[in-house]
């Protein structure tokens, strides 16, 4: 996101929700709801419980506002308080699998005909579906990386890594990807 110089920054919201401004939180989130929902899609597959989880998200921040440290990214502790909450969720998924009503296939007649838009899906589908398959430790990293566009000590913050280490597991990340999607990479 490129900051328009006439707004205030991200941590000067912050630091006015943290003295009592409330109105702060709602500037935090017009600027933040989009890519804060589009980071818990990703770990969901769920537009609802993304959207959920991002209200949840926004509800923590109000709760702990006290607990934002003074110059620390807005970002990094929203995109933290985030990832615990989709953790937390994915948990209580595995525990308790539900089938969404959505998720049930359709079935037609006729079967449409392959073109560059049905094949554009299947590409799109088996790269979402090889990023699910990672595991939590290098998933987070990618997606933090590559579709939120932070640096390494920024994902190091969120993940509690060190910058080499999220260097380390953006690395494997990638070449797991590379195996799995192999058939697409031709």
């Amino acid at each position: 996101m490129t900051p328009d110089p006439t707004q205030p920054s991200d941590e000067a919201l912050a630091s006015a929700l943290c003295t009592g401004e409330d109105d702060a939180l709602n500037a935090l989130m017009l600027r933040w709801q989009a890519p804060l929902r589009a980071f818990l899609y990703r770990h969901t597959h769920n537009e609802a419980d993304a959207l959920d989880l991002a209200q949840e998200t926004f509800v923590r921040i109000y709760q702990h506002r006290a607990r934002y440290r003074e110059g620390a990214r807005f970002s990094t502790w929203m995109f933290q308080i985030a990832l615990n909450l989709a953790r937390d969720h994915a948990r209580r998924r595995t525990r308790r699998p539900l089938v969404a009503l959505d998720d049930v296939p359709e079935f037609t007649a006729t079967a449409p005909a392959p073109d560059a838009a049905t094949l554009a899906d299947e590409r799109a589908d088996a790269v979402r579906t090889a990023i699910a398959a990672l595991p939590d430790n290098l998933r987070e990293p990618l997606i933090l990386s590559e579709y939120q566009d932070l640096s390494h000590a920024e994902i190091g913050a969120i993940v509690h890594a060190t910058p080499k280490a999220v260097e380390t597991r953006l690395a494997r990340a990638r070449a797991a990807l590379r195996q799995s999607l192999t058939r697409w990479l031709r």
